[in-house]
């Protein structure tokens, strides 16, 4: 916990612009409330997300929408094999500076406060990397001069689990920069319905702006205050380090993966109104935070046997509390 421990009149009024937030957004992604609030939950934990599905599914809009309803600036990048780091850093061009030609680093598109990364997968290794070093420290180095990037700063990927052709698997080193895995579904019939009947093909909804980046960045520090209770810190350690022996698991989860747990529990305390974050939290988002980070051996692959079945087993298996409860307490809510 960092700072001062948040106040209930301050998460309480948190709460109510992020219904606002969740309303908007949830008016853009029609029957995706659980993916609009783990991209919230995400957001406020100050990560950068990684967007599984199928083309057509909302994915890009989710970010533009984001982008217009918080009011940070949107950059995206399309991910291509013949896309070059300085493509996405920027580069440095040949000008006239008072009278005589100098180098000036011209940024790239990774400068902006949320930066879509679409199909991450296609482009090579050499060129993800790039990626690197502005998820992890907020900056870029071009020929040896180091360029911040804005204040806040997002990466949203997006990756296509079928069509595989061609691409470059992620390796663990950078799937581990993203805090959480999001699956985006297929809608309902219900749902699409409603997209047939309310939308029109090349234009986007209208999003209220509901916050800026000022704002946001107040939301964001709001989070990091809402109190971790040691036992539930505890569940977290625990629950992370049963990764490692669990059956099928080559490789387990990183120490990355226990801040990644207690940050999002915070930050989806803050949305749900909470000054505290609870052992709910975290069995909510630990699927969107382990899959990604575990690594199946052979034969578990082999028998169909996924990184969702593990963290489900998981959860089944590791008590949130790690002794006996007194009498008085057993039933009490989490």
């Amino acid at each position: 916990m960092s700072g001062t421990p948040a106040a209930q009149s301050d998460v309480e009024a948190a709460a109510r612009r992020l219904s606002l937030l969740r309303t908007a957004l949830g008016a853009v992604l029609l029957g995706q409330e659980a993916l609009v609030d783990s991209v919230l939950v995400g957001i406020l934990a100050r990560g950068h997300l990684l967007l599984e599905g199928l083309p057509g599914l909302g994915k890009t809009m989710l970010v533009k929408a984001l982008g217009r309803a918080l009011g940070l600036a949107v950059r995206r990048i399309q991910f291509t094999p013949d896309l070059l780091p300085g493509d996405i850093t920027g580069n440095p061009i040949l000008q006239e500076v008072d009278g005589r030609r100098a180098f000036v680093f011209q940024p790239g598109p990774i400068f902006g406060n949320l930066v879509l990364a679409d199909e991450i997968n296609r482009a090579s290794p050499k060129t993800q990397s790039a990626l690197l070093e502005a998820m992890q420290e907020q900056r870029v180095t071009v020929l040896g001069q180091e360029h911040a990037l804005p204040d806040p700063f997002f990466v949203l990927a997006t990756q296509n689990p079928i069509e595989l052709e061609g691409t470059y698997p992620l390796p663990e080193a950078q799937l581990d920069r993203f805090l959480f895995k999001l699956d985006v579904t297929r809608s309902s019939v219900a749902v699409l319905e409603r997209i047939v009947l309310e939308r029109t093909i090349g234009r986007d909804p209208d999003v209220p702006a509901v916050c800026d980046a000022d704002a946001l960045r107040e939301l964001i520090a709001l989070a990091g205050r809402v109190f971790l209770p040691k036992v539930v810190a505890t569940y977290i350690a625990r629950l992370v380090d049963a990764t490692h022996g669990a059956a099928g698991v080559r490789y387990g989860a990183s120490p990355r993966a226990a801040l990644a747990l207690g940050a999002g529990a915070r930050a989806r305390a803050l949305l749900h109104g909470r000054i505290n974050a609870s052992f709910e939290d975290v069995q909510a988002l630990a699927p969107a935070v382990l899959q990604h980070r575990l690594g199946l051996d052979y034969a578990a692959r082999l028998e169909g046997r996924t990184p969702a079945a593990v963290v489900a087993a998981l959860l089944a298996e590791v008590a949130p509390h790690d002794r006996p409860l007194p009498a008085a307490l057993e039933g009490a809510p989490r």
